[in-house]
């Protein structure tokens, strides 16, 4: 499956959780599964990001389980070995690119900048993640690109919010976006699963 395919079957939103604690990984995945969000990206801050990617994997398979914040070649393959389907990285790095290919790996790597579309085109990527969002000029400097670079969809993440997602998703290049709002590590730590069950609910209840 191409990350395409997998951001299109995605409700909109990707919750962009960090697993501090391996006891609270499935907790998490449960509470934004009961809330009807079926994807979610893990990053790879934390010692325990591994082992939270194969253990929600392995006890909710429904789950698509993305690895977030990957940064070397080492990394792509051992969340693909974790049972991640797929991969997304901060910046764009064309070793990284021909990795995940090799190794059939759906990958969704970062860009802010014409320069780094461009490139990104060159190495035959049509789907990007446009980070830091907010910082990058959001919904303007989304709005600017989409002319020159028509065929280009975006996933924009960093700094979105449930104040705000609604407005990046009108954007005609927009395909979804990452938030980390859905599970805050506060409502995580106090481990307040209803509250975050109930914020995965709003949003699929507003796109629906």
């Amino acid at each position: 499956m191409t990350i395409e395919l997998i951001l299109e079957q995605v409700k909109s939103v990707i919750p962009v959780i960090q697993i501090n604690n391996i006891e609270d990984a499935l907790p998490t995945a449960r509470a934004l599964y009961e809330g009807g969000l079926d994807s979610l990206e893990v990053t790879l801050r934390t010692p325990c990001a591994l082992d939270a990617i194969q253990l929600i994997k392995q006890e909710i398979p429904e789950v698509c389980v993305g690895a977030g914040t990957v940064v070397t070649p080492e990394q792509l393959q051992l969340v693909k070995d974790a049972g991640a389907e797929f991969a997304v990285s901060p910046g764009l790095n064309a070793n990284l690119v021909l990795v995940a290919k090799q190794i059939e790996l759906p990958y969704l790597p970062g860009v802010m900048t014409p320069s780094e579309i461009t490139l990104a085109m060159e190495l035959g990527l049509k789907t990007l993640k446009f980070f830091p969002a907010e910082q990058a000029g959001g919904l303007k400097m989304l709005s600017a690109l989409a002319s020159p670079f028509a065929d280009i969809r975006f996933c924009p993440t960093g700094g979105i919010s449930k104040e705000n997602y609604e407005d990046f998703l009108a954007l005609d290049n927009v395909i979804c976006v990452g938030g980390s709002w859905l599970a805050p590590k506060k409502l995580v730590k106090g481990e307040k699963w209803k509250k975050i069950t109930d914020l995965a609910r709003d949003v699929v209840g507003s796109r629906e």
